[in-house]
């Protein structure tokens, strides 16, 4: 568990289902959406999706973190094991938005993480999401190459592409 001045960072609960539910329909409804693998809404899908991550919270290969403010679940951070360190994805409701709470949670734990001896983290983002390439940049991570990426096909069947970002933090002590 690890606080900050407004925030408290936990792994993963089977319970957090509804509220991390209500995250990814909300950022379904997100002009951003369209650059993400979309999310099944459903109450089924989402509980057990939850579940499998809650199931890795005695894990290091995998962390899920709910961020939470009071008593509310107001976005979530994963990391997941590669081979030179790890990957970092996160996703907060929108009401949340622009309130330092992302850049917040996510420097208390990489403080975490390179206190646990993490060298190396990646994470990839649309280049026309401004927001997620600002807060990575602001972060510390830097551009190490872009690629096209589709997770969407148009009417007659066609990909929909993208570029997208990619970038690198190396936790130097």
């Amino acid at each position: 568990m690890i606080k900050t001045d407004r925030l408290l960072i936990r792994r993963v609960r089977t319970d957090d289902w509804k509220d991390i539910q209500a995250i990814w329909t909300d950022a379904a409804n997100s002009v951003y959406a369209q650059y993400d693998k979309p999310n099944d809404l459903d109450d089924q899908s989402v509980s057990r999706r939850i579940a499998k991550w809650a199931s890795f919270a005695d894990n290091d290969e995998h962390i899920f973190l709910a961020i939470c403010l009071q008593d509310a679940v107001i976005g979530y951070v994963a990391f997941n094991k590669r081979e030179s360190g790890y990957e970092i994805g996160y996703c907060f409701h929108s009401n949340y938005h622009g309130k330092g709470y992302v850049k917040e949670s996510i420097s208390a734990i990489l403080d975490v993480m390179k206190e646990k001896g993490s060298v190396n983290i990646t994470a990839g983002t649309a280049l026309n999401n401004t927001p997620s390439v600002r807060l990575l940049t602001s972060l510390g991570f830097r551009q190490t190459g872009t690629e096209k990426v589709s997770f969407y096909k148009d009417a007659e069947g066609n990909d929909i592409t993208f570029e997208g970002g990619t970038y690198e933090l190396l936790l130097l002590k």
